[in-house]
């Protein structure tokens, strides 16, 4: 059985340990947003111009979230090798 090998539990662990902290990083980074906008007015003050925090954190979450986007994609070459080798465990 593939759970038992393991590659399959190191797989299981090294995408754990990017996956839980991505996850938790972003759900706060996304909900502080909303939560700064509609219980405080920090984010009302001007950046430049018109422009107010609230805008360029709202534009920095597209950037963190390409960000993430990005770190996953080349973690997940490594997760590829891994499960090409557990599939190779089980063939043999």
């Amino acid at each position: 059985m593939i759970t038992e090998h393991e590659t399959f539990h190191r797989l299981m662990q090294e995408k754990n340990r990017f996956i839980v902290p991505a996850i938790i990083f972003s759900l706060i980074f996304y909900f502080t947003l909303p939560i700064l906008t509609s219980y405080t007015t920090i984010l009302n003050t001007p950046l430049i111009g018109d422009i107010t925090w609230a805008w360029a954190f709202a534009f920095s979450q597209f950037i963190m979230t390409w960000t993430l986007c990005v770190l996953y994609s080349r973690r997940a070459r490594r997760f590829d090798a891994l499960v090409e080798q557990l599939k190779d465990e089980v063939r043999s």
